[in-house]
């Protein structure tokens, strides 16, 4: 398993989108969300998405370039249309916006975003709030795309996996963050454990027969992912249902799976400003205190210590900005031989 640096690869993520068509400014712009993910440990929404993305250009599910336009907008709401242009570009200029209406005379606004490509970490964007001042929220779903979560006591995809974040401002190192799949595992980890050829954990997903399994490949071979929560699932499978609403309905896009099979993540977004319901140092300090109140908690047996929410990630990602980023054998060689394709082979990392 390569260790790769974080410029190195962030040149070639770069350099792989260009050639297949982005922009100068979108594949700046996904790269970093890319490697950002790998960098903090999510390598299921890191660079191994690059091909997929690839393929969905050259099919036209994701259009580079695409314009994004507001179609319906208040003081303190908006709709952006984008075209089916990357979610990256995209959910940031709808996070921006709402962190602008946000601290302008509402204090409180919201956006959906519907015809857009992936959006990745989803913790991306709640976080740009919480660096402005703000408390972020943000719901994400699939659209219309294929599904691969079955609703509680079910075994057909019905849902996407769904996930919800929250992050908040602080004077902690890290960002005191929340952002977790409404379902068992996030679809991108079955890619990672196929990569590597390992199994999954048991209790992520049925066969197509409704039997436990932990095989990677059995979602695609008509299973379905479980929702969060095992023999309590159905509290998963409602924050699921109610994400759909939010982030499907709601933006327009609808439910159920659009025959074209184009991947389309519905967003909703909010940005909560601080200082409309408490100084912003105050709470900030306060937040701080709540998370050492937190990891001061004596650990239970098998753990060494507490973390606050979002502290993990951070670690990680100061250790790997160090030391190199992880890739399996698996990504490592699908992105090598997605450079030659692309004629950029010299950009590359190891070639």
């Amino acid at each position: 398993m390569p260790l790769i640096n974080k410029a190195d690869l962030t040149t070639a993520g770069e350099a792989l989108f260009k050639a297949a068509g982005a922009s100068e400014h979108e594949a700046g712009t996904v790269t970093r969300h890319l490697v950002g993910a790998n960098l903090v440990g999510h390598e299921s929404h890191g660079v191994i998405q690059i091909p997929t993305y690839v393929e969905r250009m050259a099919k036209g599910h994701i259009v580079p370039r695409a314009p994004m336009k507001v179609i319906r907008e208040s003081a303190t709401t908006a709709v952006i249309d984008g075209h089916w242009g990357f979610g990256y570009t995209t959910s940031e200029y709808a996070m921006e916006k709402t962190i602008d209406k946000a601290l302008g005379s509402g204090g409180v606004a919201a956006c959906t975003v519907l015809r857009q490509g992936h959006v990745g970490r989803v913790a991306d964007y709640p976080m740009m709030a919480a660096k402005a001042g703000c408390i972020g929220l943000m719901t994400a779903d699939s659209g219309r795309s294929p599904k691969a979560v079955a609703p509680f006591g079910g075994r057909v995809p019905r849902l996407g996996t769904n996930p919800i974040c929250i992050a908040v401002p602080s004077n902690l190192s890290g960002t005191f963050v929340l952002d977790m799949a409404t379902s068992a595992a996030a679809a991108g980890k079955l890619k990672v454990a196929r990569a590597k050829g390992e199994p999954v954990p048991s209790g992520w997903l049925v066969d197509e027969n409704g039997a436990p399994s932990t095989d990677p490949s059995a979602v695609a071979r008509g299973g379905a992912l479980l929702p969060l929560g095992g023999a309590e699932g159905f509290k998963g499978y409602g924050l699921a249902a109610m994400v759909e609403i939010l982030s499907g309905i709601l933006p327009g896009l609808g439910f159920g799976v659009d025959p074209d099979g184009f991947h389309n993540d519905g967003v909703f977004m909010a940005a909560f400003a601080v200082e409309a319901f408490l100084p912003l140092e105050q709470f900030k300090q306060q937040v701080t205190q709540f998370a050492e109140y937190l990891t001061a908690t004596p650990p239970a047996q098998g753990f060494e210590r507490v973390y606050y929410p979002g502290e993990l990630e951070y670690m990680r990602e100061q250790q790997r900005t160090g030391e190199g980023i992880p890739l399996d054998d698996g990504t490592w060689k699908a992105l090598g031989q997605l450079a030659d394709e692309l004629g950029v082979a010299e950009v590359w990392p190891g070639s």
